[in-house]
This record gives structure tokens, C-alpha cells and sequence, in this order.
């Protein structure tokens, strides 16, 4: 490899990992694990086709609440009809995909909603 071709694979590595630090959240991290198959969810939401286009031409969308106080063992369900992926606190939903997840600690996680008016979620997790 050449110094110019190492330099420019060390920049961009370094680049990556400031992207996904300032995409991270704020506050102290939660404990989500994968859903086991069989636990209703507490908290449902779903993310209707259009969304995406709607979010483009300005529409303001409040599928998701701008704070959620759930507890350890809860369940949270999002389903993702639109044809593009949304970024909701510490989950990505692709599109047309579920996510279910079980929240496993206590804690404060703060980051980007795409799905909501102020583009935010603050997800409380007590005991």
C-alpha cells in the first residue's frame, strides 16, 4: 500500500467512527436485548408507508411520543411499512422490517427520532 492510499483509509476510518459517536446518545446507555417470541409488547408503534415521503415534503409526523418512560422487562414493538429505514432513539427499523426489544437496565438514552416533529426521543428506563 502506498502512505497516500494508508493515510487516506486511516482518515476514513476515523471519519466513521466520529459519525457513529455523534449519532450515539446522550446520558447514560440502556440495556435492550432481542424480544423472546411469545412476550407481548407493551408499547406498539407503527410506521406507516409514505411516512418517508411525508417527512420530505415537510409534514410533521408524531408516531413516536418525544419521551417514553418504559421498566426493565418491558417490551417495545416497532413495524416499519414505509420503503425507507427510521432511526428511533437506540433502534434502526428498516424498511418494512419489526423490531421488537426487551429493555434489560435501568437508564437515560437521548438521540435522533425520525419519526417525530422535534427529530428526538428520550427513552427512560426505571426498575
Amino acid at each position: 500500500m502506498t502512505k497516500r492510499y494508508t493515510m487516506r483509509l486511516g482518515l476514513a476510518m476515523v471519519a466513521v467512527v466520529m459519525v457513529a459517536v455523534g449519532c450515539s446518545s446522550g446520558g447514560s446507555e440502556i440495556g435492550v436485548s432481542e424480544a423472546p417470541t411469545g412476550l407481548d409488547a407493551e408499547y406498539s408503534f407503527v410506521i406507516a408507508l409514505g411516512s418517508g415521503e411525508a417527512i420530505d415534503r415537510g409534514e410533521p409526523l408524531e408516531i413516536m411520543p418525544e419521551s417514553l418512560d418504559v421498566r426493565v422487562g418491558e417490551v417495545i414493538e416497532i413495524v416499519n411499512h414505509d420503503d425507507r429505514g427510521h432511526n428511533i432513539g437506540p433502534f434502526f427499523v428498516g424498511a418494512y422490517e419489526t423490531v421488537r426489544h426487551e429493555f434489560t437496565s435501568t437508564g437515560v438514552f437521548e438521540g435522533i427520532c425520525s419519526v417525530h416533529p422535534s427529530g428526538q426521543i428520550v427513552l427512560t428506563v426505571v426498575e
